[in-house]
């Protein structure tokens, strides 16, 4: 996958998988978060690492979405750091980070609905400062939306389809890290099916995927590591079937 900064190609899909490396691209030390007298994040750590899937679960206030926001750069923790590769990003807003390669998805669809589907991919491949001129086109064709839908503008699209648009303009700009709040939401079975093989291809490549997920039948079939949170901290962390299926796990199936 592309390094940060300056101008990227894109990567091209998926075609095996990848070695993943031994260190972090993507780290969160000693995050603390507060609203009010509330404490969200109570020095939590993360580490998120290429061609592996990282999900977050947790109970509603748990600090899922807290933490999400801190890595994204759409909210700035009280204490600790944010570093991506090396380089610290804790102060970084989300527009900078997404110039060096660290995109994601919202839990509410957030797309352009004036725009056709490619236009909202090609704003994607802008954001991340992409110059290849063939990044929109694989980038529709791994989401099955170049087909007709291409030219349709976003406004009344089904969700299912509007999710697989955001996702793509994500990857069209070759990020390095993709953070995805509730990516399945709103979608059925075919689509989380259909989701999760893309999921995986992605990591397979290279790509550093962290999920915060309430579906946690998804997250027990796409995740190499869940991180359970609860009141703040992340409590357990392992593999999925051994962290999903503990007793009086706070993941709580």
């Amino acid at each position: 996958m592309p390094r940060a900064g300056g101008a990227r190609q894109a990567a091209r899909p998926p075609t095996g998988r990848a070695t993943a490396a031994s260190s972090p691209v993507l780290t969160a030390r000693r995050l603390h978060a507060h609203y009010g007298g509330f404490t969200a994040l109570d020095g939590v750590d993360l580490d998120v690492f290429p061609g592996r899937i990282t999900a977050v679960v947790g109970p509603n206030g748990a600090g899922k979405s807290t933490l999400f926001h801190c890595l994204a750069g759409t909210l700035r923790p009280a204490r600790g750091s944010v570093r991506l590769g090396g380089r610290d990003i804790t102060a970084l807003p989300a527009h900078a980070r997404t110039r060096l390669g660290v995109a994601r998805t919202f839990q509410q669809l957030a797309v352009f609905p004036s725009l056709t589907v490619a236009e909202n991919v090609r704003v994607g491949a802008e954001q991340g400062r992409v110059t290849d001129p063939g990044t929109v086109e694989r980038t529709l064709r791994l989401l099955g939306l170049d087909g007709p839908v291409r030219a349709l503008p976003a406004a009344g699209l089904p969700t299912g389809t509007l999710r697989r648009v955001e996702l793509a303009r994500a990857l069209a700009g070759a990020p390095r890290v993709l953070l995805l709040d509730e990516p399945a939401a709103g979608l059925d079975t075919a689509e989380v099916a259909a989701l999760t093989r893309v999921l995986k291809a992605l990591a397979a490549d290279g790509t550093a995927l962290l999920v915060v997920e309430h579906d946690l039948d998804l997250v027990a079939g796409l995740a190499d590591v869940v991180h359970v949170m609860t009141a703040g901290r992340i409590v357990a962390s392992g593999p999925p079937g051994r962290v999903l299926d503990a007793p009086g796990s706070a993941a709580g199936r």
